[in-house]
Formats: C-alpha cells, sequence, structure tokens
C-alpha cells in the first residue's frame, strides 16, 4: 500500500467519478484504475462497486475512507515537521551551560532564540565544562557553553567571550572605595576560589594572576559555582578574583573592582558536536552570537 494509492482512493472517494477524479489528480484515468485495483488487491476487498452508469463505496471502501485520511494527515505533518527541522524552525535543543553565563546574556538570547522558533523544545542544564563535554559526546547534548578551549576532535567550539578578571570584595573591606585595585595588595587576604575539580582553567587563571603578582593566595574556600564565590564574599569570608561579568549578580555586601594590572581574561566558548550540520543548533548559535554582541 503506497501514500499515492491511498491520495487517490480520497479522491475518487469524494468525487465517484473516474474522470473528475483523475483530472483533480493531473493525471488520466488509466493509470488512476491500476492505482485503486493495486489498492483493493493490497487490502484484500473491494473498495468501489462501479458499472457504467456510477461509482459507488463499498461498506469496505467506505470504512477505509476515515482511516486513508488520517494516515495521509499524519504523513503530511510528518513532512511538515521534517521540513521545519532541516530549517531550523523546530525540533528540540538541549543546552548545557555554566553558571557564569546566566550573567553573559544566555537568558536573552533564550528569550530572542524561543521567540523566533517557538516550536524547538529548549532543556536547560547547568553542568560544569568537563561534564557538558562529557555529555555532548554521548549526544546527550546538542550545545554547550564552557570555560576551556581544550577539545576532543569531535566537538566543534567558538569563543564567545572574553572579559578580564576584577576583585570582588566585600562592601566594607579596606580597598572597597578604591576606583582600581593593584592585585598585590589581596596578598594577605583570604581568598574564596573557583574548585580546581569543577574548572581547572579558571583555578590556575586565578592562581596565575596571584603568581604574576607575586604571591600565592591562601585559598580559605573553594566552591563549585561562581554566584557561591560572590555569596562568600558578601558575607565578609574572603576576597575573589571572578569575570566582571558577575558584578550583573547584583548581591548585596559585595563590589566590583577593576585590577590596575593587565591580566589573563576569563573566556567562554559554545560548544557543539561536529558532523552533518543541524539547522537547529546553527540558527541558536547566530542567535547567540548577535545577543553577546550587542
Amino acid at each position: 500500500m503506497e501514500l499515492r494509492h491511498l491520495r487517490y482512493f480520497v479522491v475518487l472517494a469524494e468525487e465517484l467519478h473516474f474522470g473528475r477524479a483523475a483530472r483533480r489528480l493531473s493525471i488520466s484515468q488509466p493509470p488512476l484504475s491500476v492505482a485503486i485495483r493495486q489498492l483493493e488487491e493490497s487490502v484484500g476487498a473491494r473498495l468501489f462497486d462501479r458499472n457504467s452508469k456510477e461509482v459507488r463505496l463499498t461498506p469496505a471502501g467506505d470504512a477505509l475512507q476515515t482511516s486513508a485520511r488520517a494516515l495521509l494527515r499524519q504523513a503530511e505533518e510528518a513532512a511538515l515537521e521534517a521540513r521545519d527541522v532541516s530549517r531550523g524552525s523546530a525540533g528540540r535543543l538541549r543546552i548545557g551551560f555554566v553558571g557564569a553565563m546566566l550573567y553573559r546574556g544566555l537568558p536573552q538570547a533564550l528569550r530572542k532564540f524561543q521567540a523566533k522558533h517557538p516550536a524547538v523544545r529548549v532543556t536547560l542544564a547547568e553542568l560544569n565544562s568537563s561534564e557538558q563535554i562529557a555529555e555532548l559526546l554521548h549526544d546527550r547534548l546538542d550545545f554547550g557553553f564552557v570555560h576551556t578551549s581544550r577539545m576532543p576532535a569531535e566537538l566543534r567550539h567558538a569563543l564567545l567571550v572574553s572579559e578580564p578578571f576584577v576583585a570582588c570584595l566585600p562592601v566594607g573591606h579596606r580597598l572597597a572605595r578604591r576606583r582600581t585595585v593593584p592585585a598585590a595588595s589581596l596578598r594577605d587576604e583570604p581568598f574564596v576560589l573557583f574548585s580546581r575539580s569543577v574548572s581547572p582553567d579558571y583555578h590556575e587563571r586565578i592562581l596565575a594572576i596571584c603568581a604574576d603578582a607575586g604571591f600565592r593566595p591562601e585559598v580559605r574556600h573553594e566552591v563549585r559555582h561562581w554566584l557561591s564565590v560572590v555569596s562568600l564574599v558578601s558575607q565578609g569570608m574572603g576576597v575573589a578574583l571572578v569575570p566582571s561579568a558577575l558584578h550583573h549578580s547584583a548581591l548585596r555586601g559585595a563590589v566590583f573592582r577593576p585590577l590596575e594590572e593587565q591580566v589573563a581574561h576569563s573566556e567562554s566558548y559554545c560548544v557543539w558536536r561536529d558532523g552533518p550540520e543541524n539547522a537547529v543548533v546553527q540558527a541558536f548559535l547566530r542567535t547567540v552570537q548577535v545577543s553577546t554582541a550587542d
């Protein structure tokens, strides 16, 4: 049984006239007659009674009408869905992200993307960089935001954001009123640091800033999320070096001051699987790149 046969059957069931049905289908009568005969052989029942005066549906043909129309609708909907997915306007998008992306334009990019692609089902998972890479490799994520450019060959990536680290201080700290802060002035302070196990790149970058300023920080607390870093600083439990975007967290009790020195930057990357182009992923990538450039 072919969809073509069902389409011919439905039109003939509506017209009950081979000539009119053939004209609607833009074919001649002989191919229509052959197709109906093939369908009847496939079904194992006569679908039409026909003579020189009229064409009528048999009880079997009448019973087939509803199912045939439903099958044709489903086939059309499946084709439309496949076309929409190929154009990036439908489908699903599984996104992983590091917490700092909440302050680097991810919510705004998601709103823009969903406004243009309402039929795409988006799901989010907050994961560290290594977790996202593993999920992408196992096809459990479609897109990620990570802090590292060290990627397996199976993944592609693009630099999204590069911004300086700044000093994060308790609001009552002796340096909080300065416009800029020398990194060396943090020498004797207790530090709140991003955990090495969560992001070795960030951990090493912060230690390198301190080393360039001539000291090794006294690490009092290690945490897994940037918001936890800022929260502990706001409660007077230490100082920190954080990406400048974290000032958007607006946690009371913490202030952010630029460092006087030129220091290594905090970088975020988009990452996705290499291979056949996924239109939904590419559409989201374009939205993210435009949003972060604004």
